[in-house]
């Protein structure tokens, strides 16, 4: 085969050779010019993306931020009293529950920095081996389940160990609860007390379950908690 073979000839020249075309077959076609992907556009497109996620967990972040500021600030301006009757309950003022409430009220507040601190002794009229005995106080908590479960601890030292210690529902004011059992050589005591923004109480059930107990702190509560 002789070299000019490999060329084809022009029309109207018989010595210059027309190259020959080597793109492959369908190459242009597969992407036409007007189709071809864009990657700057592919790129903008993820920026975009990225930015929304970002927007939207700025926002998730915000209502949750706005959210502890308001339960804050609806719960921090707290006053406890400790009303002739709570919960069906009379308060006993004879000078060994008043011995008892201050004892107590002040071994509380020796555990945490409060600005106002209550004691007091709650006998039932129909058994009198059911008294409740309440002790608590009030001061703003950032962290309201630490601080109660550091009073927890703080009740165990005088009452021995407070055992399946778990939450309870805190009522219509909020904040946390949880109950447990102080076992001793006299018998188990229920355990019970609530912490919010605000407050801080526990209180001792004796000759009650933990559920019993729940349920008249909740009652208790109402009685003696107050909010500005």
């Amino acid at each position: 085969m002789s070299d000019d073979s490999l060329f084809a000839r022009r029309p109207g020249s018989s010595t210059e050779p027309e190259p020959i075309d080597v793109t492959p077959a369908g190459r242009d076609e597969e992407f036409p010019t007007d189709e071809r992907p864009s990657r700057p556009a592919k790129a903008s497109r993820r920026r975009r993306i990225v930015g929304g996620l970002v927007l939207v967990a700025g926002l998730v972040g915000a209502g949750v931020v706005g959210s502890a500021v308001l339960r804050i600030t609806q719960q921090k301006d707290t006053t406890l009293s400790t009303p002739p009757t709570a919960a069906g309950l009379k308060r006993d003022t004879s000078e060994r529950a008043q011995t008892t409430a201050d004892y107590l009220r002040t071994a509380f507040a020796a555990g945490i920095d409060l600005d106002e601190s209550v004691g007091a002794v709650y006998g039932d009229p129909a058994e009198s081996e059911r008294s409740v005995l309440l002790f608590g106080g009030t001061t703003l908590l950032w962290s309201p389940e630490r601080d109660l479960d550091s009073m927890f601890d703080l009740v165990a030292d005088d009452t021995g160990a407070v055992s399946d210690v778990r939450k309870v529902k805190a009522g219509p004011l909020g904040g946390v609860m949880k109950c447990g059992v102080s076992r001793g050589s006299d018998g188990d005591i229920s355990v019970c007390g609530w912490a919010d923004h605000g407050s801080i109480a526990i209180a001792l059930f004796p000759g009650r379950d933990t559920g019993e107990g729940a349920a008249l702190l909740r009652d208790i509560r109402s009685d003696v908690q107050t909010r500005d």
